[in-house]
């Protein structure tokens, strides 16, 4: 298709983009529900336009009869859609955020719709804490669409030709089920159940411990739960985390993120109790990095006297490490503090987003299962040039029984762990040239880059333009993982051509 679209091939790509926008129309209710029974009418009308924004082309689509003859869907196909999808809908998610009057330009919107689609986190809202709730509530639920994958909402619905490959342009690579659909409504069926329980936990949390009104507290709850088991980072209030002044509050929070940077399929053996689970490669890949980039972090804050006491010190870490490595990007320091982290401190954050959770997960960065892949892949090569000639090093792994590590997967592993070194280098240099610090700009590219959201003060209202599209462009790129992307640049280039 990428080498002669047809306008067949645009009918099914507008078909399948329309569907995704129902997807979109029936979200918005959430937030439109909300504003009505708060009273926030002006919103309202707000998300009443998106919804139609949303529902009109869906509607279009399907009654002009674009996919009611579908053709043989091919790779290509899926992939254009994916990484259309998180273009389109970030631009007709920004309308209420736009209306509400709490960004300073319209690409500060879309930076902050991005940024929610992707789970990033980074911000650039202005007076969040008075922003209207059903405001705030869009943007959670933006988030919660981007960590379940709003492909896969979409594939969850409505039956699609070209399902898989729309489901790994997403960047998950494995299927709990032989259908997809069945692996989709899998997938939400796990973040129903921890919903449940992740909301309910964290409201009576808020009445006992917070104080807070029944409603007020249901209201952080539900917003919170979705940021944390999505790996977002978005919060309600401008002080992030540190807002509850709760340990309990953050052990539940741990516990989804947790959960959210796991794979769907570890929750699937975990569920169906199956044993070995610690053998599998990726497990002790990020149980290593988890506990290596913790020592180093503590280390870092002991020697840089930021934290007098070592409970303040352990907790204050602890959480930093877990939310950079799920890459969650909660915070229980203000961005000032965290600005202050130096050395093995900043070292250890910086490293843990970088590298990121697990694959066919919530979270972004490299994933544990490349980092664990590339790490035998070199030591078998080091084997190989060790040992006597003749002899045979084993190429296989434990993932859910026993794998083959062959070159060509091998290639793949390091080929992507390369591209996202080397976004990473580009948004720093971006921001070093505009005059940052080398090492916030890293970071905050790092950030950027893996879909975390955590920050050194550089992401702000008032940015360079060109660095907040950098950073646009580093948040979708890296949450789609790079194929998807550049399937798209292929179809576009063979539009142009007309070849």
């Amino acid at each position: 298709m990428l080498l002669r679209p047809s306008p067949t091939d645009l009918r099914l790509i507008a078909h399948d983009l329309g569907r995704i926008l129902a997807v979109v129309a029936a979200a918005g209710l959430l937030p439109l529900g909300w504003a009505i029974a708060r009273g926030e009418w002006a919103a309202a009308g707000w998300f009443l336009l998106m919804i139609g924004t949303a529902a009109v082309p869906a509607a279009a689509a399907e009654f002009l009869g674009w996919g009611s003859r579908r053709q043989r869907v091919d790779w290509s196909h899926g992939l254009v859609v994916v990484a259309l999808t998180w273009l389109v809908v970030p631009a007709v998610g920004t309308l209420p955020l736009w209306l509400s009057r709490h960004w300073g330009r319209w690409l500060d919107t879309f930076f902050e719709a991005m940024s929610g689609i992707t789970t990033t986190g980074l911000s650039l809202v202005q007076d969040l804490d008075h922003l209207p709730e059903s405001v705030n509530l869009w943007r959670h639920t933006l988030q919660f669409l981007g960590g379940q994958g709003i492909v896969l909402a979409a594939l969850t619905f409505f039956s699609a030709s070209g399902a898989l490959s729309m489901y790994q342009a997403e960047g998950r690579e494995e299927r709990i089920f032989p259908s997809v659909i069945s692996t989709a409504r899998f997938i939400w069926l796990v973040s129903v159940i921890h919903g449940v329980v992740g909301v309910t936990v964290l409201t009576v949390d808020g009445i006992l411990v917070q104080g807070f009104q029944p409603v007020r507290s249901f209201f952080h709850a539900i917003n919170v739960f979705m940021a944390a088991f999505d790996t977002g980072g978005f919060t309600p209030q401008s002080t992030s985390i540190a807002y509850y002044h709760s340990a309990l509050y953050e052990g539940v929070l741990a516990v989804l993120m947790v959960a959210g940077a796991m794979s769907f399929g570890l929750h699937h053996a975990l569920w169906n109790r199956r044993r070995g689970l610690l053998q599998n490669l990726e497990v002790r890949t990020i149980l290593t990095t988890f506990g290596i980039l913790l020592a180093v972090t503590i280390v870092g804050l002991g020697t840089s006297g930021v934290f007098t006491r070592a409970a303040a010190l352990t907790r204050r870490g602890l959480f930093q490490v877990l939310s950079a490595h799920t890459g969650t990007g909660f915070s229980t320091v203000s961005t000032t503090e965290l600005s202050r982290w130096s050395g093995l401190a900043f070292v250890g954050i910086t490293v843990a987003m970088a590298l990121g959770g697990m694959s066919s997960s919530t979270a972004g960065g490299v994933k544990s299962l490349r980092i664990g892949l590339t790490v035998k892949a070199m030591a078998d090569s080091i084997r190989e040039a060790l040992l006597p000639e003749g002899a045979v090093v084993p190429d296989t792994f434990r993932q859910y029984g026993t794998q083959r590590l062959t070159p060509r997967m091998a290639q793949s592993v390091m080929a992507v762990s390369l591209l996202y070194v080397g976004l990473y280098l580009l948004g720093a240099a971006v921001g070093y040239a505009y005059g940052y610090p080398l090492d916030q700009a890293l970071f905050e590219s790092v950030s950027a880059s893996a879909a975390v959201g955590l920050s050194v003060g550089v992401t702000a209202p008032g940015m360079p333009v060109l660095m907040e599209l950098v950073m646009i462009l580093q948040m979708w790129i890296g949450r789609l993982e790079f194929v998807a992307v550049f399937a798209l640049f292929g179809f576009l280039a063979s539009l142009a051509v007309g070849e």
